[in-house]
């Protein structure tokens, strides 16, 4: 039985963070050595240019950080295929398609876009390339034919608008060779992890993330530096557990909840400093942290390496891709020549 296609990807804009890493990285390593699966891990290069246009280099100097923080949490080459977004013509072409079957109305009615517009502060300047890039997400989930896309719970929007493209595409040309993708939404309460300031979300653009590349050093200074309950001045002041950044994150990644029961306990009571929770936050974090860093130290001291493994799976997803591409000039009948080339 052949496996589904699982696709997946982001924007090289920075490094990645534990964000990331909890919203999804971790998840498609997991779903990755099942063995159920035939990932395509996409960096999306192309999507970031949208609302990147004046500042291409931020998007070149990013691409390798994207690709060894891949590597570093344990997205294998050999399991995976790892490739960028660009290098596909076929993306680019299946697009245009795309845009034929979608009005700029129900575009802006994509709640996902609508808050990032929002949060870019585009106003009535929007790139278009930005506020059609839920097509071009169609247009690469559908090269794949991938059905299982491991992403955040904020982008079931973008999951309906491809169902809706494929719909449209596979009755108006009489064909089923575009595939319906389904989301996978990581666990209840870890699809966002706030900021260290208290944001609703981390962020890159915010300032307020923690990196999986950073050092020992500046992840004590960061933690050390968290959000925490602003009412709660004095040790034995009784303190809030809800909407408390170190919380948060104990609650995802300390392995002994039991302690961290009993630290909440202690801390709504009175009597337990901030400083104590955020040593052991520190710790935990470590924990996690150390492994992927040192893995990712390893991988960036053969960067040209890690070049040829994007580009070796570039080659095989063009093969997939432009597979895919034939099938819906076919649908549309735009295979004029085929047979005499």
């Amino acid at each position: 039985m052949a496996k589904e296609v699982l696709l997946t990807g982001d924007r090289p804009t920075g490094r990645l963070h534990i964000g990331h890493y909890i919203g999804s990285l971790k998840n498609r390593v997991i779903l990755q050595n099942e063995g159920k699966y035939d990932p395509y891990i996409m960096i999306a290069d192309t999507q970031a240019l949208t609302d990147n246009a004046r500042n291409p280099e931020k998007i070149r100097n990013s691409l390798i950080e994207v690709a060894l923080d891949y590597l570093a949490v344990g997205i294998d080459p050999e399991k995976s295929t790892i490739f960028v977004q660009s290098q596909i013509p076929a993306l680019f072409e299946l697009t245009a398609y795309y845009l034929d079957l979608v009005t700029v109305a129900r575009l802006e009615r994509n709640p996902t876009v609508k808050t990032e517009i929002k949060q870019k502060n585009f106003n009535e300047s929007i790139p278009a390339g930005f506020l059609t890039y839920p097509v071009s997400q169609a247009a690469d989930i559908t090269a794949f034919k991938a059905t299982v896309i491991p992403v955040g719970d904020d982008q079931e929007p973008m999951m309906e608008q491809t169902r809706e493209i494929v719909r449209t595409f596979n009755r108006l040309y009489k064909t089923d060779i575009l595939k319906e993708p389904k989301g996978y939404f990581p666990p209840k309460g870890q699809g966002r992890l706030p900021g260290l300031d208290g944001n609703a979300k981390m962020s890159k653009s915010l300032g307020n993330a923690i990196y999986l590349a950073d050092d020992a050093k500046t992840l004590t200074k960061k933690v050390m530096s968290m959000y925490t309950d602003p009412n709660h001045i004095h040790v034995e002041d009784p303190g809030q557990v809800e909407g408390n950044t170190v919380f948060t994150y104990l609650d995802v990644f300390a392995k002994d909840q039991d302690k961290v029961a009993d630290l909440k306990a202690q801390y709504q009571k009175g009597g337990l400093g901030d400083v104590k929770i955020k040593r052991f936050l520190n710790e935990v974090l470590e924990e996690e942290l150390a492994p992927i860093r040192e893995r990712r130290e390893k991988f960036a001291q053969d960067k040209d390496a890690v070049y040829e493994m994007l580009l070796e799976g570039s080659r095989k997803a063009n093969k997939v891709a432009n597979k895919t591409l034939q099938e819906v000039r076919d649908a549309i009948g735009f295979n004029y020549f085929k047979g005499q080339r």
